[in-house]
């Protein structure tokens, strides 16, 4: 008789996220179960019950399916053939989806893989549930000293952030400015990262002076309670991890010339204003959606090193709309994340 488990999953297109009992999944060949440690929880999940069926099936996602891709757990169960690994080992699951063998993923941009509109947590089942199946044996990190509990936002809030800060590192000469807006759960590990592997002197913007309060606690050398960072003017590098009409306009207009505007935040902002007077001249703006292994296996070597820190606050499974809660009202210094289980 199959065994059963309680999951936090998305039923259906417009719904609101719930408990299910669903099968404990069996690793085929190449495939290895995880038991669950623990999961970060993202922005990003409420937003996906208010996706229209179109986009879901645009993307190739299966309804229904568990959410969490900040998973981090212990190997529970190897298929034939997956070698490497042992029961008990502490590890974390790489969140973005890639194929291996298209021609992004051979080149190491595996973020832009053909394949990677569908992963774990979005549009596949993910780790909001005691155990989880790894099909790609590629996906799996292991872990020395740190805890899987509450490793796992390092795997999307840190490796994005990493992402985009690796990219402008050439821009970041000393003397040079880094302004980061919105310094949550993606923006905290940014003003890290910038701070342990730049010269640049870091702003932080946000309206929430509690976040504020944390991002100097972060390293920030200097703050500002807005969403226009005035007195940040000549920028060699924005990152706006907003993303809403006020925070790109006003970001855009701090870079200096050459500077790199970096367009990570999803809140659906536009720039209604001429190529002329607003683009950076000479300069860059780029956007992004989560990040590659080798991002991951770096913002993972820094943290194990102690170069960056996880922040967290943690909830019990009991208490995931408690958590997605606090997350939607900006209530949360770091992340927020579901402790599944306590030991392995």
């Amino acid at each position: 008789m199959t065994q059963k488990m309680t999951a936090f999953r998305l039923l259906e297109w417009g719904g609101s996220p719930q408990r299910a009992e669903v099968d404990i999944p069996q690793p085929a060949a190449g495939q290895v179960l995880v038991r669950v440690a623990g999961v970060g929880v993202c922005g990003s999940d409420p937003k996906m019950s208010n996706l229209p069926a179109v986009v879901g099936d645009m993307f190739g996602w299966n309804m229904p399916f568990t959410l969490g891709h900040e998973v981090g757990g212990w190997i529970e169960e190897l298929g034939d053939g997956v070698t490497g690994f042992d029961k008990g080992d502490p590890v974390v699951l790489v969140s973005s989806h890639s194929c291996g063998a298209c021609s992004y993923c051979l080149e190491g941009h595996d973020i832009n893989c053909v394949e990677g509109h569908a992963g774990r947590g979005y549009g596949r089942d993910g780790g909001l549930a005691p155990y989880v199946l790894v099909e790609h044996v590629r996906e799996i990190i292991k872990l020395v000293s740190l805890d899987p509990a509450t490793a796992g936002p390092l795997v999307d809030a840190g490796s994005t952030a990493y992402h985009g800060v690796r990219r402008v590192l050439p821009k970041l000469t000393p003397g040079s400015t880094a302004v980061v807006i919105g310094a949550g759960g993606l923006g905290s590990y940014a003003i890290q990262l910038l701070k342990v592997l730049s010269p640049a002197r870091v702003v932080a913007v946000d309206t929430n002076p509690a976040r504020l309060d944390f991002a100097r606690e972060l390293g920030a050398d200097e703050t500002f309670e807005s969403s226009d960072p005035v007195g940040a003017e000549g920028a060699a590098v924005v990152m706006d991890f907003v993303g809403i009409d006020d925070t790109i306009r006003s970001g855009i207009r701090c870079l200096r010339k050459g500077g790199s505007f970096v367009l990570v935040g999803s809140g659906g902002g536009t720039l209604r204003e001429g190529w002329y007077s607003a683009l950076p001249k000479d300069g860059e703006i780029f956007t992004y959606e989560g990040a590659t292994i080798a991002d991951t296996r770096a913002v993972i070597a820094l943290a194990e090193a102690g170069d960056i820190r996880v922040d967290v606050e943690e909830f019990s499974f009991d208490d995931i709309e408690v958590a997605y809660q606090r997350l939607q009202q900006g209530e949360l210094q770091g992340r927020a994340v579901i402790r599944v289980a306590d030991t392995s």
